[in-house]
């Protein structure tokens, strides 16, 4: 039996689509617009001719980026910051927040508050310096993953997905001969697949896009982060002897500088995005069911 649709439905339906539409319009073009700049030319960027298809079709800046090997490097440097930080703040978020969401837990409270109030207050740039130059992890991996290894956020999301899931399953399994690191590791990280890899994304989107970190606190080029190598670019620390390039190909490369770095950055993102995005609405929406 089909129920048919009253018209006010209907006309729901119709503005629903219509400011969908609108939606997608607008947060495409911006992109579209960054892709088409990056393939054009210099005349064609300087005088705005450049909208949703590129117009003298060129790859001058995209082979100048990545003819430099400095390029590459800092590229590499990038993807093994993005993963050791990545796999240390999961392992710090997940075991902080499993501990949380145990209502029996002693001094429970204290330590959410303490999780909290560093989302209010912070020391101040100045002493997280003096901290990290102390601790001698300068020019190191360590002072990318370790002073940014837990976000807040993240650390409530899944304290709040691991409350909703059912104690009886922990207690069975704790029957069954498992400790604490058993039940969490065979349990409770299996039914948190949606969660975990939402979380996965959030940081490894943080980790891959963080530039400041590593201003402060990487002093030689061959360490750098490839945020830093194509923020130099944008700011023109580099010039023609670093990338080999001469006047005119610079000149070009100078005029669609910003869209070629935005490409470069955000492309490894949208390749992985498509093998979570299945986890990742259900994962932000089951961790925030409780509050």
């Amino acid at each position: 039996m089909t129920i048919a649709k009253s018209r006010g439905y209907r006309v729901f339906q119709v503005v629903n689509a219509v400011i969908l539409t609108g939606v997608v319009i607008v947060t495409l073009y911006p992109f579209v617009n960054i892709v088409a700049r990056s393939f054009s030319a210099e005349r064609y960027i300087i005088t705005g001719g450049v909208n949703l298809i590129p117009r003298g079709f060129n790859l001058t800046t995209y082979r100048i980026v990545i003819a430099d090997p400095m390029f590459w490097r800092n590229y590499g440097n990038t993807v093994i910051y993005t993963i050791v930080a990545t796999a240390i703040a999961m392992v710090l978020t997940t075991s902080y927040a499993y501990v949380l969401s145990k209502p029996h837990l002693r001094g429970r409270k204290v330590l959410i508050w303490a999780a909290v109030f560093t989302m209010i207050f912070s020391g101040g740039l100045i002493p997280q310096y003096v901290l990290v130059n102390n601790l001698g992890l300068t020019n190191s991996i360590w002072a990318i993953a370790l002073p940014n290894a837990i976000s807040v956020f993240n650390l409530l999301v899944m304290k709040s997905f691991f409350e909703g899931l059912p104690s009886e399953l922990e207690e069975a399994a704790a029957i069954d001969g498992l400790n604490t690191y058993g039940v969490l590791w065979r349990v409770v990280l299996p039914l948190s697949k949606a969660v975990v890899a939402t979380m996965v994304l959030f940081y490894t989107v943080s980790f891959w896009n963080s530039w400041f970190t590593a201003f402060l606190y990487l002093n030689e080029q061959e360490l750098f982060p490839v945020t830093i190598y194509l923020r130099n670019l944008i700011a023109g620390a580099t010039g023609a002897e670093s990338t080999g390039a001469g006047l005119s190909e610079m000149t070009q490369a100078a005029s669609n500088i910003q869209s070629v770095t935005i490409m470069l950055t955000v492309l490894p993102i949208l390749a992985v995005y498509p093998f979570v995005q299945r986890y990742f609405v259900s994962g932000v929406l089951l961790g925030a069911v409780k509050g």
